[in-house]
Protein backbone atom coordinates (compact mmCIF):
# COMPACT_ATOMS: atom_id res chain seq x y z
CA UNK A 1 0.00 0.00 0.00
CA UNK A 2 1.06 3.76 -1.01
CA UNK A 3 0.92 5.60 2.30
CA UNK A 4 2.08 8.73 0.52
CA UNK A 5 -1.51 8.68 -1.51
CA UNK A 6 -3.67 7.60 2.15
CA UNK A 7 -5.34 10.45 3.37
CA UNK A 8 -5.51 9.42 6.84
CA UNK A 9 -3.17 9.08 9.25
CA UNK A 10 -4.67 6.39 11.27
CA UNK A 11 -8.02 3.93 10.18
CA UNK A 12 -8.98 1.82 12.58
CA UNK A 13 -11.97 -0.32 12.00
CA UNK A 14 -14.04 -2.09 15.29
CA UNK A 15 -10.61 -2.63 17.11
CA UNK A 16 -10.86 -4.79 20.43
CA UNK A 17 -8.63 -5.32 23.28
CA UNK A 18 -9.37 -8.29 25.47
CA UNK A 19 -7.64 -8.94 28.95
CA UNK A 20 -9.12 -11.80 30.76
CA UNK A 21 -12.89 -11.07 30.75
CA UNK A 22 -12.15 -7.12 30.56
CA UNK A 23 -13.02 -5.57 27.17
CA UNK A 24 -10.50 -2.61 27.77
CA UNK A 25 -11.09 -1.72 24.24
CA UNK A 26 -14.64 -2.54 22.95
CA UNK A 27 -15.02 -1.93 18.95
CA UNK A 28 -13.04 1.54 18.13
CA UNK A 29 -13.19 2.92 14.31
CA UNK A 30 -11.23 5.96 14.29
CA UNK A 31 -10.41 8.32 11.00
CA UNK A 32 -7.81 10.83 11.63
CA UNK A 33 -6.72 13.05 8.97
CA UNK A 34 -2.99 14.03 8.05
CA UNK A 35 -1.72 17.13 9.48
CA UNK A 36 -4.19 17.85 12.09
CA UNK A 37 -4.02 17.55 16.00
CA UNK A 38 -6.63 14.77 17.47
CA UNK A 39 -7.71 14.98 20.89
CA UNK A 40 -8.55 11.42 21.95
CA UNK A 41 -10.46 12.49 25.30
CA UNK A 42 -12.27 9.96 28.25
CA UNK A 43 -12.42 9.00 32.04
CA UNK A 44 -9.28 7.32 34.00
CA UNK A 45 -9.79 3.54 32.51
CA UNK A 46 -11.67 4.21 29.32
CA UNK A 47 -9.09 2.75 27.15
CA UNK A 48 -7.25 5.42 25.54
CA UNK A 49 -4.25 4.70 26.29
CA UNK A 50 -4.54 1.09 25.48
CA UNK A 51 -5.83 2.00 22.04
CA UNK A 52 -2.08 4.16 21.78
CA UNK A 53 -0.32 1.38 22.40
CA UNK A 54 -2.52 -0.91 19.78
CA UNK A 55 -1.92 1.91 17.39
CA UNK A 56 1.85 2.62 18.04
CA UNK A 57 2.27 -2.02 17.89
CA UNK A 58 2.88 -2.06 20.99
CA UNK A 59 -0.02 -4.47 21.59
CA UNK A 60 -2.03 -6.72 19.21
CA UNK A 61 -5.55 -6.21 18.79
CA UNK A 62 -7.72 -8.89 19.64
CA UNK A 63 -10.45 -8.12 16.60
CA UNK A 64 -10.67 -5.45 14.06
CA UNK A 65 -7.78 -3.93 11.85
CA UNK A 66 -6.48 -0.37 11.72
CA UNK A 67 -3.32 0.86 8.63
CA UNK A 68 -1.33 3.59 10.49
CA UNK A 69 -0.10 5.95 8.02
CA UNK A 70 -1.22 3.78 5.23
CA UNK A 71 0.21 0.74 6.34
CA UNK A 72 -0.97 -2.22 7.79
CA UNK A 73 -1.17 -2.42 11.70
CA UNK A 74 -0.31 -6.22 11.59
CA UNK A 75 0.91 -7.24 8.53
CA UNK A 76 3.33 -3.89 8.34
CA UNK A 77 4.43 -3.15 11.40
CA UNK A 78 7.59 -2.08 10.90
CA UNK A 79 6.49 0.16 8.52
CA UNK A 80 4.42 1.89 11.20
CA UNK A 81 7.39 1.91 13.72
CA UNK A 82 9.44 3.65 11.30
CA UNK A 83 6.60 6.35 11.29
CA UNK A 84 5.29 7.41 14.46
CA UNK A 85 6.74 7.93 17.69
CA UNK A 86 5.38 7.74 20.85
CA UNK A 87 5.80 10.16 23.79
CA UNK A 88 4.19 8.70 27.16
CA UNK A 89 2.94 9.98 30.51
CA UNK A 90 6.61 9.83 32.16
CA UNK A 91 10.08 10.71 30.84
CA UNK A 92 11.58 8.24 28.93
CA UNK A 93 15.58 9.47 28.79
CA UNK A 94 18.17 8.68 30.54
CA UNK A 95 18.48 11.00 33.80
CA UNK A 96 21.81 10.61 34.29
CA UNK A 97 22.87 11.71 30.95
CA UNK A 98 23.04 15.73 29.99
CA UNK A 99 19.88 16.91 27.70
CA UNK A 100 22.68 16.78 24.56
CA UNK A 101 24.18 13.51 25.51
CA UNK A 102 20.55 11.69 25.10
CA UNK A 103 19.44 13.44 21.83
CA UNK A 104 23.06 12.47 20.16
CA UNK A 105 22.68 9.33 21.84
CA UNK A 106 19.06 8.52 20.21
CA UNK A 107 20.62 10.22 17.01
CA UNK A 108 23.05 7.47 16.72
CA UNK A 109 20.32 4.71 17.79
CA UNK A 110 18.65 5.82 14.41
CA UNK A 111 21.50 5.89 12.10
CA UNK A 112 22.63 9.07 12.12
CA UNK A 113 26.51 9.21 11.99
CA UNK A 114 27.78 11.36 14.80
CA UNK A 115 28.16 14.10 12.93
CA UNK A 116 24.66 14.06 11.92
CA UNK A 117 23.79 13.42 15.25
CA UNK A 118 25.44 16.24 17.07
CA UNK A 119 24.33 18.60 14.23
CA UNK A 120 20.38 17.63 15.28
CA UNK A 121 20.71 17.69 18.61
CA UNK A 122 21.74 20.81 18.76
CA UNK A 123 19.13 21.66 15.75
CA UNK A 124 16.72 20.48 18.63
CA UNK A 125 18.23 22.08 21.87
CA UNK A 126 17.79 25.51 20.13
CA UNK A 127 14.33 24.77 18.69
CA UNK A 128 13.11 23.49 22.30
CA UNK A 129 14.68 26.36 24.03
CA UNK A 130 17.16 24.12 25.80
CA UNK A 131 20.59 25.62 24.95
CA UNK A 132 21.70 26.76 28.05
CA UNK A 133 21.05 23.34 29.86
CA UNK A 134 21.94 21.45 27.65
CA UNK A 135 25.20 20.12 29.38
CA UNK A 136 23.22 19.75 32.45
CA UNK A 137 21.82 15.84 33.68
CA UNK A 138 18.34 15.55 33.09
CA UNK A 139 17.38 14.79 36.41
CA UNK A 140 18.31 18.23 37.16
CA UNK A 141 16.01 19.87 34.69
CA UNK A 142 12.36 21.32 35.72
CA UNK A 143 9.29 19.43 34.63
CA UNK A 144 8.38 21.76 31.94
CA UNK A 145 12.35 21.05 30.58
CA UNK A 146 11.89 17.47 30.99
CA UNK A 147 8.79 17.33 28.64
CA UNK A 148 10.60 19.31 26.02
CA UNK A 149 13.49 17.19 26.36
CA UNK A 150 11.14 14.25 26.39
CA UNK A 151 9.56 15.53 22.87
CA UNK A 152 12.43 16.52 21.45
CA UNK A 153 14.26 12.90 21.92
CA UNK A 154 10.62 11.73 20.26
CA UNK A 155 11.10 13.61 17.25
CA UNK A 156 15.42 13.19 16.28
CA UNK A 157 13.43 11.51 13.29
CA UNK A 158 11.11 13.67 12.15
CA UNK A 159 7.93 11.72 12.39
CA UNK A 160 4.98 11.28 10.30
CA UNK A 161 2.58 10.91 13.36
CA UNK A 162 3.50 11.33 17.21
CA UNK A 163 1.60 9.92 19.69
CA UNK A 164 1.36 12.40 22.55
CA UNK A 165 0.01 10.28 26.01
CA UNK A 166 -0.99 13.18 28.48
CA UNK A 167 2.16 15.73 27.38
CA UNK A 168 1.19 18.19 30.04
CA UNK A 169 0.07 16.26 33.24
CA UNK A 170 2.18 18.01 36.10
CA UNK A 171 3.37 20.97 34.56
CA UNK A 172 2.62 24.56 35.78
CA UNK A 173 0.75 26.64 33.40
CA UNK A 174 3.69 28.58 31.97
CA UNK A 175 5.55 24.97 30.82
CA UNK A 176 2.48 23.85 29.34
CA UNK A 177 2.24 26.68 27.41
CA UNK A 178 5.32 26.05 26.18
CA UNK A 179 4.51 22.48 25.31
CA UNK A 180 1.73 23.66 23.36
CA UNK A 181 3.63 25.89 21.25
CA UNK A 182 5.67 23.24 20.52
CA UNK A 183 2.43 20.59 19.51
CA UNK A 184 1.89 24.00 17.07
CA UNK A 185 4.65 23.66 15.46
CA UNK A 186 4.89 20.19 14.68
CA UNK A 187 1.57 20.28 13.13
CA UNK A 188 2.58 23.42 11.06
CA UNK A 189 5.77 21.22 9.87
CA UNK A 190 3.49 18.14 8.53
CA UNK A 191 3.35 16.33 11.70
CA UNK A 192 0.03 14.59 12.82
CA UNK A 193 -0.42 14.62 16.17
CA UNK A 194 -2.64 12.00 18.38
CA UNK A 195 -3.23 13.96 21.79
CA UNK A 196 -4.59 12.27 24.60
CA UNK A 197 -4.90 14.42 27.84
CA UNK A 198 -7.12 14.67 31.17
CA UNK A 199 -7.04 19.32 30.54
CA UNK A 200 -10.13 19.59 28.69
CA UNK A 201 -8.49 23.27 28.00
CA UNK A 202 -5.35 22.16 26.23
CA UNK A 203 -8.19 19.59 23.66
CA UNK A 204 -10.15 22.97 23.24
CA UNK A 205 -6.98 24.76 22.73
CA UNK A 206 -5.13 22.38 20.19
CA UNK A 207 -7.30 19.25 19.26
CA UNK A 208 -8.61 19.93 15.67
CA UNK A 209 -11.01 16.89 16.02
CA UNK A 210 -11.84 15.40 18.97
CA UNK A 211 -13.16 11.80 20.46
CA UNK A 212 -14.24 10.61 23.31
CA UNK A 213 -14.37 7.36 24.40
CA UNK A 214 -15.33 6.18 27.26
CA UNK A 215 -16.10 2.01 28.90
CA UNK A 216 -13.88 0.77 25.70
CA UNK A 217 -16.25 2.70 23.22
CA UNK A 218 -16.18 5.75 21.40
CA UNK A 219 -19.08 7.72 22.16
CA UNK A 220 -18.54 10.98 20.71
CA UNK A 221 -16.48 12.84 17.78
CA UNK A 222 -16.50 16.36 16.20
CA UNK A 223 -14.96 19.43 16.75
CA UNK A 224 -15.07 21.37 19.71
CA UNK A 225 -17.42 23.32 18.48
CA UNK A 226 -20.02 20.71 17.50
CA UNK A 227 -19.52 18.86 20.70
CA UNK A 228 -20.54 22.13 22.77
CA UNK A 229 -23.64 22.23 19.94
CA UNK A 230 -24.61 18.61 20.50
CA UNK A 231 -26.00 18.97 24.61
CA UNK A 232 -27.40 22.67 23.31
CA UNK A 233 -26.72 26.18 22.75
CA UNK A 234 -25.26 27.93 25.90
CA UNK A 235 -26.94 30.49 28.52
CA UNK A 236 -28.11 34.07 28.57
CA UNK A 237 -27.62 35.71 31.24
CA UNK A 238 -28.67 39.07 32.33
CA UNK A 239 -27.84 41.61 35.16
CA UNK A 240 -29.53 44.25 36.46
CA UNK A 241 -29.59 47.38 38.10
CA UNK A 242 -32.18 46.42 40.92
CA UNK A 243 -33.82 43.54 42.06
CA UNK A 244 -37.27 44.99 41.20
CA UNK A 245 -36.16 44.67 37.32
CA UNK A 246 -34.83 41.39 37.91
CA UNK A 247 -38.50 40.20 38.78
CA UNK A 248 -40.33 41.98 36.12
CA UNK A 249 -37.54 40.09 33.48
CA UNK A 250 -38.31 36.60 35.78
CA UNK A 251 -41.76 36.95 34.62
CA UNK A 252 -41.02 37.57 31.03
CA UNK A 253 -38.08 35.28 30.96
CA UNK A 254 -40.39 31.85 32.51
CA UNK A 255 -43.26 33.06 29.90
CA UNK A 256 -40.86 33.48 26.76
CA UNK A 257 -38.68 30.64 26.69
CA UNK A 258 -40.55 28.07 28.88
CA UNK A 259 -38.28 27.71 31.96
CA UNK A 260 -37.68 29.25 35.28
CA UNK A 261 -34.06 31.61 35.25
CA UNK A 262 -31.83 31.04 37.49
CA UNK A 263 -31.27 34.29 39.80
CA UNK A 264 -28.25 35.37 41.27
CA UNK A 265 -29.31 37.84 44.39
CA UNK A 266 -25.59 38.87 44.48
CA UNK A 267 -25.06 39.89 41.30
CA UNK A 268 -28.82 40.22 40.48
CA UNK A 269 -28.92 38.61 37.38
CA UNK A 270 -30.82 36.01 35.83
CA UNK A 271 -29.45 33.51 34.08
CA UNK A 272 -31.64 30.79 31.61
CA UNK A 273 -30.53 28.36 29.27
CA UNK A 274 -31.19 28.77 25.64
CA UNK A 275 -30.94 26.31 23.13
CA UNK A 276 -31.41 29.02 19.96
CA UNK A 277 -29.95 32.33 19.93
CA UNK A 278 -33.34 33.49 17.91
CA UNK A 279 -34.98 33.14 21.25
CA UNK A 280 -32.50 34.70 23.41
CA UNK A 281 -32.81 37.93 20.89
CA UNK A 282 -36.63 37.90 21.32
CA UNK A 283 -36.82 37.20 24.86
CA UNK A 284 -33.94 40.43 24.96
CA UNK A 285 -36.49 42.53 22.86
CA UNK A 286 -39.61 41.72 25.09
CA UNK A 287 -37.54 42.96 28.18
CA UNK A 288 -37.15 45.97 26.12
CA UNK A 289 -41.07 46.68 24.81
CA UNK A 290 -42.10 45.88 28.66
CA UNK A 291 -39.11 49.18 29.55
CA UNK A 292 -37.48 46.69 31.79
CA UNK A 293 -33.98 48.19 32.67
CA UNK A 294 -31.57 45.96 31.92
CA UNK A 295 -27.48 47.01 32.83
CA UNK A 296 -25.88 44.03 30.19
CA UNK A 297 -26.47 40.56 29.39
CA UNK A 298 -24.25 37.83 27.36
CA UNK A 299 -24.77 34.36 25.30
CA UNK A 300 -22.07 32.01 26.71
CA UNK A 301 -21.42 28.30 25.01
CA UNK A 302 -21.35 25.06 27.38
CA UNK A 303 -17.57 24.51 27.92
CA UNK A 304 -15.89 21.34 26.71
CA UNK A 305 -16.24 20.54 30.54
CA UNK A 306 -19.93 20.21 30.38
CA UNK A 307 -19.77 18.23 27.47
CA UNK A 308 -17.61 15.96 28.65
CA UNK A 309 -19.38 15.63 31.71
CA UNK A 310 -22.72 15.41 29.72
CA UNK A 311 -21.58 12.57 27.89
CA UNK A 312 -19.30 10.44 29.76
CA UNK A 313 -21.49 11.68 33.30
CA UNK A 314 -17.78 12.24 35.14
CA UNK A 315 -14.85 14.65 34.44
CA UNK A 316 -11.26 13.33 33.67
CA UNK A 317 -8.79 12.35 36.11
CA UNK A 318 -5.31 12.08 36.17
CA UNK A 319 -4.07 8.60 34.71
CA UNK A 320 -2.54 6.36 36.78
CA UNK A 321 -4.46 3.50 35.57
CA UNK A 322 -4.08 0.06 35.50
CA UNK A 323 -0.87 -0.46 34.15
CA UNK A 324 -0.64 -4.30 34.51
CA UNK A 325 -3.04 -5.00 31.52
CA UNK A 326 -2.44 -1.73 30.07
CA UNK A 327 -6.08 -0.40 30.63
CA UNK A 328 -6.22 3.32 30.98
Amino acid sequence: MNQNKHTYAVEATNLVKIFGNDRAVDGVSLKVPKGIVYGFLGPNGAGKTTTIRMLATLLKPNEGEASVMGYDLVKDADSVRQSISLTGQFASVDEELSGRENLIFIGRLVGFTRKEAKKRADELLKAFKLEEASKRQVKKYSGGMRRRIDIAASIVTSPDLLFLDEPTTGLDPRSRNQVWDIIRALVKNGTTVFLTTQYLEEADQLADLIGVIDQGKLIAEGTSKELKASIGAGSLTVHFDDMDELEKARVIFAGQLEQSPEADVREISLTVPIKEHAKAAKAIGELANANVQIKDFSMSQPSLDEVFLTLTGKLPESEGGDESNGKS
